[in-house]
């Protein structure tokens, strides 16, 4: 049962009051509050820092917060964890998963790893705690081809669990991966049909897109780059409009830095303008109060998976130092 804040009382409905609580508590609590940029607009205003899953983990391994609240998705908590054993962390909707790390279950991977034994692995950050642990190198698609072109010439690389964004990796570092096959829901659903009409009504618009889209919609993009990436472009470039491809939480920032600019969402396949993830959305105003008011749910890791899972993880923030 959700309990009410006393601060607030019967102005449990009002956002701002919940906002403003929220804020006493996390200082009550010691409290950090990490949100990514997929978040809805509340829960972006109410953290303490935003940005895209490089940018997370790196928060998360240097905070001095004896609390982290992390608004986003499963596998962005447990990384935190991972990095702080000895900390609270906190998600304020245990059931925000992700489709990635669902379709790339740590039983499976090990066979598909089996069949690879000469592949160094390279891990996409959105999978689970146990494909991290069976990893080499963990990645983002902010750093991915940087690292990947880091990588012994001479040794094949099995990348998962994202092929979209496997096959940019591939196309833009010049080497050859061998691909888990994975996607995003929220990548996989925009409509080419409604880019192309987007594209023709707004000719002075440039097409922005996340890698994590599939192939036929990255040809059609002006620019290709992480979430943070696409924002920076946003700020930047000379383009009065944009048409963007990826899920539409980055819009409120974008729109934030440049308010002179024109966005345009790309609608799904089945003409919805929907592409809001699921998962990313379960986590609310409320749930984020009502976790610092419990300290709970809390996530918790074997510890055997934590460490192995740790050097991968290292390894990453000190080759994309």
């Amino acid at each position: 049962m959700t309990q009410t804040p006393p601060e607030i009382g019967r102005n449990l409905a009002d956002p701002a009051d919940l906002a403003a609580a929220i804020q006493t508590l996390k200082k009550e609590r010691r409290a950090i509050i990490l949100a990514h940029y997929y978040q809805d607009d509340a829960i972006q205003d109410s953290a303490d820092f935003i940005g895209d899953s490089l940018e997370l983990s790196r928060r998360a391994a240097s905070t001095e917060a004896e609390v982290i609240v992390f608004c986003g998705v499963h596998f962005m908590a447990e990384t935190a964890k991972i990095l702080n054993p000895g900390k609270t962390v906190l998600l304020p909707d245990l059931e925000a998963g992700c489709s990635l790390a669902d379709a790339c279950p740590a039983d499976a991977f090990a066979d598909f790893r089996r069949r690879h034994p000469e592949h160094i692995v390279v891990s996409y950050i959105n999978c689970s705690a146990a494909v991290k642990a069976q990893s080499d190198l963990i990645c983002t698609s902010s750093n991915a081809v940087q690292l990947v072109q880091q990588l012994p010439a001479d040794r094949p690389i099995l990348f998962a669990p994202d092929q979209n964004l496997g096959r940019w990796v591939a196309r833009e570092s010049g080497r050859e991966l061998t691909l888990w096959p994975g996607s995003c829901i929220v990548h996989e659903t925009f409509s080419e049909q409604a880019l192309l009409r987007l594209r023709l009504e707004h000719p002075e618009a440039e097409v922005i897109a996340h890698p994590e889209c599939q192939q036929h919609l990255l040809d059609l993009a002006d620019f290709i780059g992480s979430t943070s990436k696409l924002l920076q472009r946003t700020e930047t470039s000379a383009a009065p409009s944009f048409i963007v491809l990826t899920e539409p939480g980055i819009l409120y920032q974008m729109r934030r830095r440049s308010p002179s600019k024109t966005l345009y969402e790309v609608p799904g396949a089945d003409g919805c303008s929907c592409n809001a993830c699921p998962y990313m959305r379960l986590n609310t105003l409320e749930k984020l109060w009502q976790c610092l008011e419990t300290m709970a749910p809390a996530l918790e890791l074997d510890e055997d998976i934590r460490r192995q899972a740790l050097v991968p993880i290292e390894r990453m923030l000190a080759m994309s130092a």
